[in-house]
């Protein structure tokens, strides 16, 4: 494929192997709609052998420019979702960064520029469970000044529902269709707790491979992986490299919605394509949106977007994100690809999960 100069620009940073093709971004198109879509199947919706699909995933995956992980989501009424801002003593930042991203809980460890340094997405089972032991740990890290806290009263959009649009409405639909499961009544047994923490290193983990991970046979695992993924209490995402996808740019806006208004608004927010996150939150802002754009000057356009979208809204202040070191759970390299992982511990997952 022969890359326009807008592309150049779009790829820019990445190596000529590390560059998506048409038929990667259709397959990770594919994945951001059904994670878990065998390869026979995603070869019969897009016309590609099983094996070739397979091979070309694994090659995407370990070049870190697109990744499937699993998250818990609990109950909604008690689950926390804190977003932090972090203000550090001069110099110390990337190392405040670097200790922010070993705390499970911090999902998300992003350096914008602005007037604060670090700004945080926190997941906690409880409210208690953050003000008692997350906060204070964040506290604690050396260079860390000051810290603000906002909480999350309503998640209308995240980042798992959006797409790339590599792929026509007939085949997402077919994908969509492929991805709808039927629900599973009941607590989740200890034996089908035990398959989280394979799930969260590894999205499209099958049966048999943990099965021999854990020592048990594939179809007693097969019962149990089939009792989670009807649980409602996990959620899959297939996240990409922004700048492998042309979208180098994030932004995040805090802004006031007249009150009542706040349905209506996040309904408005979803037409929008570039929109990752939005949320209601507690504080002087009460709605927060997050976009991924293709450069610094479509800042002001998405400005004049959300204003005309949302009648009434007000934005506080905008923050470009510099760097972003860790997002929901997965490390990052400079040039935004994956490095690793670190996984929520059990005691630490949403009390859904239990």
């Amino acid at each position: 494929m022969q890359n326009s100069p807008r592309d150049s620009q779009k790829y820019a940073g990445l190596r000529a192997t590390d560059q998506l093709s048409e038929a990667d971004l259709e397959l990770i198109n594919a994945l951001q709609i059904a994670p878990r879509v065998t390869w026979q199947d995603a070869g019969r919706i897009l016309g590609v052998r099983p094996a070739t699909l397979a091979a070309r995933w694994e090659r995407i995956e370990s070049q870190g420019l697109a990744w499937i992980t699993c998250y818990g989501v609990g109950d909604p009424t008690e689950m926390t979702l804190a977003f932090v801002d972090v203000d550090c003593a001069p110099g110390s930042t990337p190392a405040v960064a670097e200790a922010l991203n070993a705390i499970p809980e911090v999902q998300t460890v992003e350096l914008p520029a602005g007037h604060h340094d670090c700004v945080l997405t926190v997941f906690t089972a409880t409210l208690a469970d953050y003000a008692q032991r997350v906060a204070p740990a964040i506290l604690a890290i050396p260079g860390v000044e000051r810290v603000q806290t906002s909480l999350g009263s309503r998640l209308h959009q995240a980042g798992h529902s959006w797409r790339i649009a590599a792929l026509g409405p007939k085949k997402s639909a077919a994908f969509a269709e492929l991805a709808a499961r039927g629900a599973a009544e009941g607590p989740l047994s200890p034996a089908a707790r035990d398959l989280l923490p394979l799930l969260a290193r590894d999205g499209r983990a099958t049966a048999a491979q943990m099965a021999k991970a854990l020592g048990r046979t594939p179809s007693t695992v097969q019962r149990q992986l089939a009792r989670v993924l009807g649980s409602g209490l996990i959620a899959f995402r297939c996240d990409v490299a922004q700048n492998a996808v042309g979208f180098p740019v994030t932004c995040t806006w805090y802004a006031r919605v007249p009150p009542g208004q706040h349905a209506a608004a996040a309904a408005a927010v979803r037409s929008l394509r570039s929109v990752r996150l939005a949320a209601s939150i507690t504080g002087q802002a009460n709605f927060l949106v997050t976009m991924w754009l293709r450069s610094v000057a479509d800042v002001m356009t998405a400005e004049l977007a959300l204003q005309e979208k949302v009648p009434g809204i007000e934005l506080l202040e905008s923050l470009v994100l510099l760097r972003v070191t860790k997002r929901m759970g997965v490390l990052l390299g400079a040039d935004g690809r994956a490095e690793g992982r670190v996984a929520m511990p059990r005691e630490a997952m949403p009390a859904g999960l239990d």
